[in-house]
């Protein structure tokens, strides 16, 4: 890949695809095309994982978010495919506008635009003040994987930063109808099989109650993670975090407003493109009945069934 296509829902600068790849010691050709090479070889030797023909892209851009390592992109591509055989609920949706029609009225996710100078994307979620159900929970996790398939395929970042908007959200019956186990395997999923790197998760809120939510959310990630979580009564604290022409003029900034932008990012995930690209992908999934038996226990680390005891008060 030697430009990043034009994409009007995710601008980046010019000197993105050089400077990212800097960051991670990847900006010399052979290195690049060495660490490409080393895993289309693990790939040919790994017999429980089904899809082998994985994109250079996609390779690529799984060495950004594993800092340039190929024995991390090795986990990451194995833990996305035996994610998508051991948790397939989470997979079960290819159309947003179509399969998760209830989850428009409630909940929002979208990625802005524009990048910070350090080619961060900031990615809002937004929770209306409707009532959410059990099942909404993993309606949300659904579409949320919908869209980092779309970011995987069309995106190229250094990470990820948070925001999270619950000021109109009632954060007690939030924390009382979501399955803590559940969340657990979707964290997992995100940081695990497609290597989101977190800059930061911003939560908004002026409830008392968000700091057993928060509490929660620590136990999911790991320390350096769970130190970069953050509570801010009012939007105007987002402003120290990033630049006002980044965000929805709703939060202060000069952006289009954000049912514009989630308009926009409805129609794009349910494309017919986009809804074949998922469906492909969906089927990256791995067969047990080839895995290596001595490797059961490190392949399954993080796998529903292997969790940490949580505790929430």
């Amino acid at each position: 890949m030697e430009t990043i296509p034009y994409n009007r829902l995710l601008l980046l600068p010019p000197n993105a695809l050089h400077n990212i790849r800097k960051i991670h010691n990847l900006d010399q050709p052979k290195r690049l095309a060495e660490a490409i090479y080393l895993l289309r070889e693990w790939l040919k030797k790994q017999d429980h994982i089904v899809k082998k023909d994985f994109s250079d892209e996609y390779l690529e851009k799984s060495l950004i978010s594993c800092k340039g390592s190929v024995e991390k992109v090795k986990h990451q591509l194995n833990s996305s495919c035996t994610m998508r055989t051991m948790i397939p609920r989470f997979f079960a949706v290819s159309n947003a506008k179509t399969e998760l029609k209830e989850l428009l009225d409630l909940a929002w996710l979208i990625p802005l635009p524009t990048v910070t100078k350090d080619f961060y994307r900031v990615i809002m979620v937004k929770v209306n003040d409707k009532q959410f159900t059990a099942e909404s929970f993993m309606q949300f996790y659904q579409y949320s994987i919908i869209v980092c398939e779309y970011l995987k395929a069309h995106d190229y970042v250094n990470g990820f930063i948070i925001v999270h908007d619950y000021s109109e959200l009632n954060v007690v019956d939030l924390v009382t109808k979501m399955s803590v186990t559940e969340l657990q395997q979707y964290v997992t999923l995100i940081i695990e099989g497609y290597g989101a790197r977190l800059k930061g998760i911003h939560i908004l809120t002026d409830s008392k109650t968000i700091e057993l939510f928060v509490k929660t959310l620590k136990q999911l990630f790991s320390k350096k993670i769970g130190e970069r979580i953050f509570t801010h009564p009012t939007y105007e604290d987002l402003h120290e975090i990033i630049p006002k022409e980044m965000l929805p003029v709703e939060y202060g900034g000069t952006e289009r407003s954000i049912k514009e932008l989630q308009g926009d990012w409805l129609e794009a995930i349910s494309s017919d493109e986009h809804v074949a690209y998922m469906k492909m992908m969906n089927k990256a999934c791995t067969d047990e009945s080839k895995r290596l038996t001595g490797k059961f226990n490190e392949d399954y680390l993080g796998m529903p069934g292997s969790f940490r005891s949580l505790t929430v008060d």
